[in-house]
């Protein structure tokens, strides 16, 4: 992540070919996770810019450069729920339809929240650098090899396998907290 460092700090001191540098490769993530919460175009693209401009206001203050990945897709996440938290308060309220619901019954609301929560909880205990894999790997539309071998810093020929074995780990944490949690609920 050497080059992330140089390329934050160029980009603090207005070096406009650091900064594009910086756009380059993590717009395509800051992107995709604007995608994933199904904002229209100009919603999105009005998300990413805001993210964009919280780094200008953060470079100089991001104290691990390796983590950069994750501190864009936090703050783009964190943009997206803000639009639409807006979104909702600016919709009329005295429109009225008898439209049936297309969203599934609360339900399977509940239960893909629970999987989601369990799952969340089993990604925060597995090792950091488990964590930061997979949380770029989930990125929507996935970044290339190439690209997570540059956030992460990690050789791309390794990038599969030590995916694999952080499944396999998730796997394990997640089974363990179920079986754990269905045994608490019995008692």
């Amino acid at each position: 992540m050497d080059d992330v460092t140089v390329l934050l700090a160029s980009a603090a001191d207005g070096d406009q070919a650091a900064w594009n540098t910086l756009v380059a490769r993590y717009n395509s993530l800051l992107w995709s996770v604007a995608r994933g919460y199904r904002l229209d175009t100009a919603d999105a693209h009005d998300v990413v810019q805001m993210t964009w401009l919280k780094l200008v206001e953060h470079l100089d203050r991001i104290e691990d450069p390796a983590r950069l990945p994750g501190w864009l897709a936090t703050t783009v996440r964190r943009e997206c729920l803000q639009m639409l938290r807006r979104s909702r308060r600016d919709q009329p309220t005295d429109v009225v339809t008898d439209v049936a619901d297309p969203a599934p019954p609360v339900e399977h609301a509940v239960l893909l929240a629970e999987r989601d929560e369990a799952l969340w909880r089993a990604l925060g205990m597995l090792g950091e650098r488990c964590q930061r894999l997979l949380r770029v790997l989930m990125a929507s539309p996935a970044p290339t090899y190439s690209e997570v071998a540059d956030a992460l810093d990690m050789p791309i020929g390794s990038i599969g396998p030590t995916r694999q074995r952080c499944l396999d780990q998730l796997r394990k944490v997640a089974l363990e907290d179920t079986v754990l949690r269905t045994a608490g609920e019995g008692a």
